[in-house]
């Protein structure tokens, strides 16, 4: 009898429930995955709950996709300890995520060279919760003008969080109103001015593990309309400078479940927010993507479980900071220099070949999940729990009808 392994896959989740049961469903399609070398592995899944935990506790889940702990500190800090004590393999590192917000990706992307517009952090609107805070301000704070770095930057800019997230506390600033009424609501929040850039497309890039999909996103739009359904919305070279600033993004700071947002004019790609520790993957707005989001998701899970693959702790960023400083490359070589990192930190074609290798009818096994009464069931219940009564008739119909055509594109 072959030497088996079993996985366990652990779900740290809030209020979610469509895409972890289109996750749980999947994969119990996978089945058992008999290598070459005959060992044989197989895989399960279980929600995490949260209580409290030694540190010396034993994990027994292998492997965790986190869409709590940015916000929720306890399983965070759960995280970092079976990271360090247990070995468990982390799609998105609690350690980056938690030091590495906004304002340090901004920080590190403008090192490597990216197009991010124009940013200038201020102060504080109101007083921090600190009895220390009058003498410091008065010693050392300095006095600024809003209105000249607005002047400077150019309207119409935006105002956001230097740390925030699902555009919580961001507002396009039209006018010197538009300015101080933002900046006086935004209070204790620590708020970045960012100069806007004129452009074509709005690209949201999400990225899971060594594949991504780009995808041509419109923010005015309600939640269920916004991604549009277009597949060559970008020239070829936008593309492909889309898809490796996402995968660079991930890799330099060891993220793999993460999106990117893109302002793109021609083929110039402005990264404006890449730091999205809970990336959308809701069945409701995501529609004709959801599929593919959710068995890239499961196989990328399965390939780093069967495989051995190990969480970087370690992110060598010396390495891309060495292309950056390389005066002989241009913006090309260099974006293609650190794409070459990121394919070798996702084992991108290791992915693939194993992929081709071990899970080659999944595909078809997602389509035929798709496509039956299941996922229909799933939709159905998902629609009702989001929308009143007499928009559900009409929101099913639509989605149904994206869902519908991902199925007629994939036959094609």
């Amino acid at each position: 009898m072959a030497d088996r392994s079993r996985h366990l896959i652990g779900l740290l989740l809030g209020a979610e429930e469509d895409w972890p049961r289109a996750f749980e469903a999947l994969l119990q399609r996978v089945g058992p995955v008999r290598l070459a070398d005959g060992h044989e592995h197989e895989f399960g899944s279980r929600r995490l709950t949260i209580e409290p935990f030694d540190l010396n506790d034993p994990v027994r889940v292998g492997l965790v996709i986190d869409r709590l702990a940015y916000w929720y500190y306890h399983p965070r800090e759960w995280l970092k300890k079976a990271a360090l004590m247990n070995g468990t393999y982390l799609l998105n590192s609690p350690f980056t995520f938690q030091s590495m917000e906004k304002h340090s990706a901004y920080c590190a992307m403008l090192r490597l060279g990216l197009k991010i517009p124009r940013t200038v952090l201020v102060p504080y609107k109101n007083p921090v919760d600190n009895v220390r805070w009058a003498y410091t301000s008065a010693t050392y704070n300095r006095p600024f003008d809003l209105d000249a770095i607005a002047e400077e930057l150019g309207y119409p800019l935006y105002m956001k969080p230097f740390d925030g997230g699902g555009w919580r506390g961001v507002s396009r600033i039209r006018d010197r109103d538009d300015l101080h009424r933002a900046y006086d609501a935004s209070g204790e929040m620590l708020m970045h001015l960012q100069a806007t850039i004129e452009y074509e497309k709005f690209a949201r890039a999400l990225s899971i593990g060594a594949e991504t999909m780009v995808m041509d996103f419109r923010p005015d739009e309600p939640m269920h309309n916004r991604y549009a359904v277009s597949h060559d919305f970008l020239s070829p070279s936008a593309g492909h400078q889309a898809v490796a600033i996402s995968r660079i993004v991930n890799a330099f700071f060891g993220w793999e479940f993460n999106s990117c947002e893109m302002l793109v004019q021609g083929d110039s790609v402005h990264p404006i927010d890449y730091a999205n520790a809970c990336p959308d993957v809701a069945l409701t707005s995501l529609h004709y993507y959801f599929p593919w989001a959710i068995s890239a998701l499961v196989k990328w899970s399965v390939f780093s479980l069967a495989t051995g693959r190990r969480s970087t702790i370690d992110l060598k960023m010396e390495r891309y900071f060495a292309i950056a400083d390389d005066d002989s490359l241009d913006y090309d070589a260099k974006l293609k220099a650190y794409l070459a990192l990121a394919d070798e930190h996702f084992e991108t074609t290791k992915y693939q070949e194993w992929c081709a290798s071990y899970l080659g009818d999944f595909d078809l096994r997602v389509r035929d999940w798709v496509a039956g009464p299941d996922f229909e069931r799933l939709l159905r219940e998902t629609v009702a729990a989001t929308y009143p009564a007499h928009e559900q008739e009409q929101f099913l119909a639509h989605f149904k009808g994206l869902t519908d055509l991902w199925l007629a594109d994939q036959a094609g």
